[in-house]
């Protein structure tokens, strides 16, 4: 069966996605820029990578082994969460004056960490849900439509629980709401302008792989590993 093959470069897709989201949650969220009158995390320029590596997994090589790569990357964000929280925990070293810097580029509240992997989880489960039913329904057509309209859905479900988990109750509705529309915005139309990097990469996995799965019959459920 088609979906029982092995890929040239598969494992690539999934070191890349896990690498962007790794390096997205964790040096990103520690520096807050602002550009043309705009202030927002500078994270939030990269994070929206590991939904284009996620259109691409889905696109060409199915729901079922998408899954899996989502599966890593959660395992992977657990693993960097509890090593920071180790490491920070250490007492320093005489005479080793970083500690303050560390604690503020590195540390978390449990609260944001637990958000944090909740959004990634459901919202690219939900992303990689949303384009491959809409790549059956449309019969393969428009690639543009799937990728878009998956990254709309996705990123609204992690920002909506990101932002309701980690600062609901600390920030007021007003600043809740602002904060949130303002980086759900700024992470869809910067994937929409990355359509055609979207575009070139399917095209080449699909014509070095020989791949184009469509979900026909697969089961949705994100608790399993089956591919």
């Amino acid at each position: 069966m088609q979906n029982q093959r092995e890929y040239r470069y598969f494992d690539w897709m999934m070191v890349g996605f896990v690498t962007v989201l790794l390096c997205s949650n964790l040096i990103g969220p520690a520096k807050i820029a602002e550009l043309a009158g705009v202030t927002f995390g500078a994270g939030v320029l990269f994070f929206p990578f590991s939904y284009i590596f996620g259109d691409c997994l889905t696109e060409v090589y199915g729901y079922k082994r998408a899954r899996r790569v989502v599966w890593a990357g959660f395992a992977a964000l657990i693993f960097a969460a509890l090593m920071s929280a180790i490491v920070l925990a250490f007492p320093p070293a005489p005479g080793w004056p970083h500690q303050a810097a560390y604690e503020t580029a590195l540390g978390s509240t449990w609260r944001i960490a637990l958000a944090s992997l909740l959004a990634f989880w459901a919202g690219e489960f939900v992303n990689s849900y949303v384009l491959a039913k809409i790549k059956i329904w449309m019969e393969g057509r428009r690639l543009y439509v799937r990728t878009i309209a998956s990254t709309v859905a996705g990123q609204l479900v992690d920002s909506v629980l990101f932002y309701t988990l980690a600062f609901y109750g600390n920030w007021t509705s007003e600043q809740l709401l602002v904060v949130m529309f303002s980086n759900y915005t700024i992470k869809v139309l910067w994937e929409a302008l990355m359509t055609p990097v979207t575009y070139a990469l399917v095209g080449f996995l699909k014509r070095r792989e020989h791949a184009d799965v469509y979900d026909r019959d697969t089961s949705f459920t994100p608790f399993s590993l089956k591919t």
